[in-house]
């Protein structure tokens, strides 16, 4: 039987080193964004981590327990597989596995009472689809290298 993610991903000697991989990835994402889009995206990232230095990093840490039960099915049926790249498996699948990711941020932010996160995420949710599914790839390889 395959080790689920939250035997791997969420140890607690390993959570460090996954949050901060986890934001490296969010900044790489954000920084390789161009055009008018990449701009509003840039400055709503910017915006919120003005507004509390650790956000990224706490929200991560508070959010990863339920994004790793969003994709545990995936690393099931890619453990099933024989795949041999994660990170090709959901970027097969990558409308069902960015909207299985962003119910986890949806929630979150109905259940926020910050009001510049509330705006900014509205402001950005429209596109959040496309930037996630971009970064599926990327995704797939910070799971499987601390799954492994």
């Amino acid at each position: 039987m395959v080790v689920a993610l939250n035997e791997t991903l969420l140890q607690e000697s390993r959570v460090p080193a996954v949050v901060a991989d986890v934001q490296t990835l969010i900044d790489a994402e954000v920084s390789d964004k161009s055009g008018a889009s990449g701009l509003v995206l840039k400055g709503g990232y910017g915006a919120v981590k003005k507004v509390k230095a650790s956000i990224v990093p706490d929200a991560v840490t508070a959010l990863l327990p339920a994004f790793v039960a969003k994709l545990e099915p995936y690393w099931q049926e890619f453990s099933a597989s024989g795949d041999a790249s994660f990170a090709e498996f959901i970027t097969a699948r990558g409308d069902a596995v960015a909207d299985s990711l962003l119910e986890v941020t949806d929630e979150r932010i109905d259940g926020s009472d910050k009001a510049v996160i509330k705006s900014t995420y509205s402001k950005l949710r429209g596109s959040a689809k496309k930037h996630v599914t971009a970064a599926l790839p990327r995704l797939g390889d910070l799971i499987q290298k601390h799954a492994a």
